[in-house]
């Protein structure tokens, strides 16, 4: 316990001194007081133990929430939550020993608190505490249980996002503009006013009802009520989900769609926690609308057991609302003698707002007066009418009515089948490509006016789509879209992936914009036709990969495809290009499963050269987590198995070279034989890259590094065709580590420039990955303001690429903290070391993790704090023994990422001196 208030009181000391809010240091200077009390007065310490994890976490919070804040620029509520935080670390400190007896007791003996008094103080702290979290009104649209007649659905999901503050490396924050406020909005005042005030004291609502109920529009119109404004001012956020098809999403691609709408840009890790510590750092107003039957995004729900709902049922309007939104609509009526009638009307379609909506506009399309409007409905066909299970009867028969009319019949079953199509298709239809799209369809865009002006469609940015409930109901009640106009969608979308490549032109420019779309299709046509898919699954996860790298909702229907002996090889493809496609998210462990069901397809049908590229890659994976046991077991096992027998001589060439990139970094085999089995290989690549790693494999092992650098020199003039440009990079690379470690930075860093040259335009992991070393060569030659520079401030074109990298994320998080560690600023640098392990942890990347604790232990180690380094040093050496990696050649491999000399302490422990000689 003592050794607990000891690292607590440093901690808060060190976060008091960093914070320029004066009112903060007030805070933590109490609270450093009142730990010191407990550490030298109080007998019962152990029962505060609760107590110094919440202090602990008032530094935290204070940290981050007043960063470069002083109290001249304190936002309002910002300085609210400090006043009464301090208010009541004030009186608990008062509390823990009176102050006119403090040093009679300090001077005498030691008092006991009542555990029911420290218990009452915990709970004071958290109550302190949540106002500075996240308040967060989130629409979730979740099954329940039926009720009688309808099924409710969770739309608005009001949640606060708890979690452990985290350290968050957030590229870049856009804020994104709310949705404009429903333009026709009444009768609902009350409703508003009363959700606003709980919205702004912190309470987390659930809006339940039927789908058309205005729930939506309620959460618009209060994301625009001045107090609102005035509270979360850019920090309201509508995420819309309605967009995705409920059916086949994914928790990440959940996920994906909630960071896009908050308009932050974060690295591959954790986006849960991630989001989380981003919506914590200040007031934050979440709306999410849509979000209907996600299994996985229910994750939220199971994860937020203590968060206390408000529930609340949104009720139809009043007869004078529903009045006013349908004459708003169709003045016509407001004039005739029918005026009873129409009240009659309106409450048999419920007050339901959208059947409000669409009745009106039926008839004021289709010029009909009162009487016929009245005449139509009184003769709608109920009896035939089967709203389906949990929808409203009222607009079951309005939808009906609406597709009845005159207007919607004179345009033919072409009328229908476009509706249906745009309900089938995630994002709507594209109106820029629906004559592409629909040649059939000559009077396309004619149909989809009409559909719109009886408001059964609606137009955003370029596509036509549908309200939620209207597209459950034609699903439902509609047949799906005709096999024409399927196969004419399949074949410009299935076109239009066949001829995009990596250049950004104009199809790469669909697949951008249309990529919800094509995915549909793509899973639709896997479920039905999938021998007569695979190849544009395929081709469209490259195009992913390359233009839009994000999750995707086709792995559960790859995985379900049933394949036959026939198809083996067209799945194996899918689930390769899949792999690549996680690969480049840094979703390591999904990569790998991808890979190796594409490897047991491939096995099935005896293509040993590809199941030899299935254990390549994930060989090579585990290497660059700094899991090189785990790389070298999986290779020498595959050289064991009945595939190699079957392999050509250069695929067995490039099994020997990943093999032996990981037997490098173990130490485990003589350098005379590192890469010389793949040297001679007839693949030009294979064997120009053996070559010289096998002399940069020299200079790790501390050979002649004249003739190194001679060699590599050599090498580099060999590296003359675009086919071998990623061997040029590794020759320039390892010329530029000489370069380093003989002290001529300049040297080194033109060098490195070659590379960001080399790959300007393409290939942004090599470009962004130089940035980083040349940052590290800067902050070595003492230039610390450009190193930082480089370090935090990637061009502009590498920040797509850059937030979908984690290995880029690692690499820079860790570089970051070596730069303020060797510019002393050590919060800095902890921080920094701190978030990459977090991203090491979530990855299981080892070598980072192994940096980054050995980077901690120096901090703790020049702080004076010899236990704490202890252990850091403890844990990087247990990260050695799993990594395979010998301790004391921890970086020999990773010259850019050694630590300045003076930072000793890692070498004092493997040596056992002081002052570890006592504490190991």
């Amino acid at each position: 316990m003592t050794q607990l208030l000891d690292v607590a009181i440093a901690g808060i000391s060190a976060v008091q001194i960093i914070v320029p809010s004066d009112l903060a240091k007030g805070v933590l200077g109490t609270v450093a007081s009142i730990l010191m009390t407990v550490q030298s007065v109080i007998k019962n310490k152990s029962d505060f133990q609760a107590i110094v994890k919440k202090c602990e976490t008032i530094g935290e919070i204070l940290k981050r929430a007043t960063k470069d804040i002083t109290d001249d620029n304190l936002p309002g509520y910002l300085a609210d939550a400090l006043s009464k935080l301090k208010s009541l670390v004030d009186n608990i400190n008062n509390k823990v020993v009176p102050r006119n007896k403090r040093g009679l007791f300090k001077s005498f003996f030691l008092v006991a608190i009542d555990r029911e008094q420290i218990t009452s103080w915990e709970k004071d702290i958290d109550s302190a505490l949540k106002l500075f979290d996240t308040e967060a009104l989130v629409n979730i649209a979740m099954k329940v249980e039926e009720l009688p007649g309808i099924r409710m659905k969770l739309d608005e999901l009001a949640l606060r996002i708890d979690g452990n503050s985290t350290s968050v490396n957030v590229l870049k924050y856009q804020p994104i503009e709310p949705p404009s406020r429903p333009s026709m909005f009444y009768g609902r005042d009350n409703l508003v006013a009363e959700l606003m005030t709980l919205v702004v004291n912190g309470e987390h609502i659930a809006l339940i009802g039927p789908g058309g109920m205005g729930k939506s529009s309620l959460a618009k119109a209060i994301l625009h009520e001045p107090l609102i404004i005035d509270k979360f001012a850019d920090r309201r956020f509508f995420v819309a989900y309605d967009d995705l098809d409920p059916s086949t999403i994914t928790f990440e691609t959940f996920m994906t769609r909630f960071v896009g709408a908050l308009g932050i840009e974060i690295t591959g890790t954790d986006p849960l926690r991630l989001i989380s510590t981003f919506l914590r750092s200040a007031s934050a107003l979440v709306v999410l609308d849509n979000a209907e039957t996600f299994e996985e995004a229910s994750v939220f729900w199971r994860n937020a057991t203590d968060v206390l709902w408000r529930t609340m049922d949104i009720p139809p309007l009043d007869l004078s609302s529903a009045e006013r939104v349908f004459f708003q609509t169709y003045p016509r009526a407001r004039c005739s003698d029918a005026e009873e009638e129409i009240k009659d009307l309106l409450k048999e379609l419920d007050f339901h707002p959208l059947s409000i909506n669409l009745l009106a506009h039926t008839a004021r399309q289709n010029d009909w007066s009162p009487a016929t409007l009245l005449k139509r409905w009184n003769n709608r066909h109920i009896a035939v009418l089967n709203p389906g299970k949990g929808k409203l009867q009222s607009l079951s028969d309005t939808m009906q009515l609406s597709l009845d009319s005159p207007s919607i019949q004179a345009l033919g079953e072409d009328g229908r089948r476009t509706l249906a199509i745009i309900a089938f298709l995630p994002q709507g239809l594209n109106s820029n490509l629906a004559g592409d799209l629909l040649p059939s369809l000559q009077e396309v865009d004619t149909i989809c006016d009409v559909l719109r002006m009886q408001s059964l469609v609606y137009r955003q940015d370029n596509f036509i789509k549908v309200l939620a409930p209207i597209r459950h109901y034609v699903q439902d009640s509609l047949p799906l879209p005709d096999s024409t106009r399927l196969r004419e969608i399949r074949i410009f979308y299935y076109r239009t992936v066949q001829q995009c490549s990596e250049e950004q032109d104009g199809h790469a420019n669909i697949i951008i914009s249309d990529h919800f779309n094509i995915e549909r299709v793509v899973a639709f046509d896997l479920a039905h036709i999938p021998e007569e898919t695979y190849h544009a699954c395929s081709k469209f996860l490259d195009c992913l990969t390359w233009h839009l790298p994000r999750p995707t909702t086709l792995t559960p229907a790859i995985f379900n495809v049933v394949e036959n002996s026939s198809t083996y090889e067209l799945k194996a493809s899918c689930l390769w290009n899949l792999g690549w496609l996680y690969d480049t998210l840094s979703q390591l462990s999904d990569a790998m499963k991808n890979f190796k069901a594409a490897e047991a397809l491939y096995l099935a049908t005896s293509n040993h050269e590809m199941v030899a590229a299935c254990v390549t890659t994930c060989a090579d994976a585990y290497r660059c987590q700094g899991r090189f046991i785990q790389s070298q077991q999986l290779l020498e096992g595959f050289q064991r198995s009945e595939s190699w027998e079957y392999l050509s001589e250069p695929t067995k060439d490039e099994v020997w070279y990943f093999l032996d990139r990981a037997r490098m970094c173990t130490f485990t085999a003589s350098v005379d034989e590192l890469f010389v089995k793949s040297s001679d290989s007839k693949h030009h690549f294979i064997g120009l890259s053996s070559k010289i790693w096998h002399r940069r494999a020299k200079r790790y092992y501390r050979q002649d590094i004249v003739q190194v650098n001679e060699h590599l020199k050599d090498l580099l003039l060999q590296c003359t065709c675009t086919r071998v440009c990623l061997a040029r990079r590794e020759a320039l690379q390892g010329l530029a580590e000489v370069a380093f470690c003989e002290g001529r930075l300049s040297e080194a860093m033109d060098t490195l420039q070659k590379i960001v040259q080399m790959f300007k335009g393409k290939r942004p992991h090599n470009t962004l990955w130089c940035i980083v070393w040349k940052a590290v060569v800067a902050s070595k030659q003492g230039d610390h303001a450009l190193a930082r520079e480089l370090i935090y401030k990637a061009p502009e074109s590498f920040q797509f690429f850059e937030l979908r990298s984690t290995f880029v994320f690692l690499h820079r998080s860790y570089t970051a903290a070596c730069i303020e560690l060797t510019a002393d600023a050590y919060d800095k640098a902890e921080s920094h070391f701190i978030a990459a392990i977090e991203g090491c942890d979530i990855q299981g990347h080892l070598k980072f993790k192994a940096y980054s604790k050995r980077g901690l232990g120096e901090i703790a180690f020049v702080r004076g704090d010899f236990a704490l380094a202890a252990r850091c040093f403890t844990e990087t050496r247990s990260l050695c023994t799993a990594m395979g990696v010998p301790e004391r050649h921890l970086y020999s491999c990773f010259p850019f990422g050694v630590l300045p000399d003076r930072f000793c302490g890692w070498t004092l422990f493997l040596e056992g001196q002081s002052p570890f000689a006592n504490i190991m």
